[in-house]
């Protein structure tokens, strides 16, 4: 096995340390940032001062999707014939090749870090168990860790389209998103002026002339914290007999005023989480812009209740 940072030459020349290697990775590449030194400079050190003749060492290939598992041999050298520019090199008996539906997906995760170069420890046992060619029951914990990979994955997007709704745009930018929003399920939406607008922000109908019942009036707030009665209330009171108040807001309402929506058939509150399910629901039919501000794609994630589920 081999790795690439050539330019920082040979390596066991220098000192023994993590501040040696930082130092020299530094000296070589100036530009770095001190994150990525860190990083870089320790997986030099792990590479030559922390492995050992006889560690077990785990690649997966992307190539044919097989988990390769082996025993270091050698140590570090240096070896300006090998290719890819990787001259830092050991040497691995790999003794074996397991396909990777054969690991729970938790050690598959494990070992699909970004990392060059890293140590495995939360499921080294399934690994050791491979190298030794025993069998290891990997359905049972699959079937735990579907959900929550689903749930992960599902929670770090939603994290996602609210930092971008945040911190992408300007407030009345969001309110220009949520009229664009509503323009895609099928309403014409106007924004308000930015200032003098009696709290409400947009206003949206079916028609283009905004005659059509019914006409909606729509405050925005592009805030993380809880809304209470007393704004909504006055949302409420800027609606008109036969209009529909919205209220939408990237954060949440309080108990008192989820119950005085109960009491209003004509108002709505949307809060972070019914707002990312609107953008799913029509982010297709998003114009480049906002495609461009929440860059998302369709995929897939295992759903343990057995119904299919995007």
């Amino acid at each position: 096995m081999a790795l690439g940072w050539n330019d920082v030459g040979d390596l066991s020349k220098l000192a023994p340390t993590r501040e040696a290697f930082k130092a020299a990775y530094s000296a070589t590449y100036p530009d770095a940032k001190a994150g990525n030194v860190a990083v870089s400079a320790g997986v030099l050190f792990r590479f030559v001062r922390e492995m050992k003749a006889g560690d077990v060492v785990v690649y997966p290939s992307k190539e044919d999707r097989m988990v390769n598992i082996g025993v270091v041999a050698g140590e570090y050298r240096v070896d300006p014939a090998l290719p890819d520019d990787c001259h830092n090199a050991r040497a691995v008996q790999w003794r074996r090749s397991v396909p990777r539906t054969s690991f729970s997906q938790p050690a598959l995760n494990e070992i699909g870090s970004a990392l060059t170069l890293f140590r495995v420890s939360s499921n080294a046992e399934e690994f050791l168990a491979a190298l030794r060619g025993e069998a290891f029951e990997a359905a049972e914990i699959d079937e735990v860790s579907a959900e929550r990979a689903a749930a992960q994955v599902q929670e770090s997007t939603e994290d996602f389209i609210i930092k971008r709704l945040k911190g992408g745009q300007t407030a009345y930018q969001f309110e220009h998103f949520v009229a664009h929003l509503l323009k895609c399920m099928g309403y014409f939406s106007r924004v308000t002026q930015a200032s003098g607008d009696g709290g409400v922000d947009i206003i949206a109908h079916r028609d283009e002339l905004g005659f059509e019942p019914p006409i909606i009036k729509v405050q925005c707030k592009q805030v993380l914290s809880t809304i209470g009665r007393p704004e909504v209330q006055q949302l409420h009171g800027a609606i008109e007999r036969g209009e529909h108040g919205l209220f939408v807001t990237l954060g949440g309402f309080s108990a008192d005023a989820r119950t005085f929506e109960r009491t209003k058939p004509n108002l709505r509150l949307i809060d972070g989480e019914a707002l990312i399910e609107m953008i799913y629901a029509h982010y297709e039919k998003f114009e480049p812009r906002y495609q461009m501000l929440l860059p998302l794609t369709r995929s897939y994630v295992p759903n343990p209740i057995g119904s299919p589920q995007e």
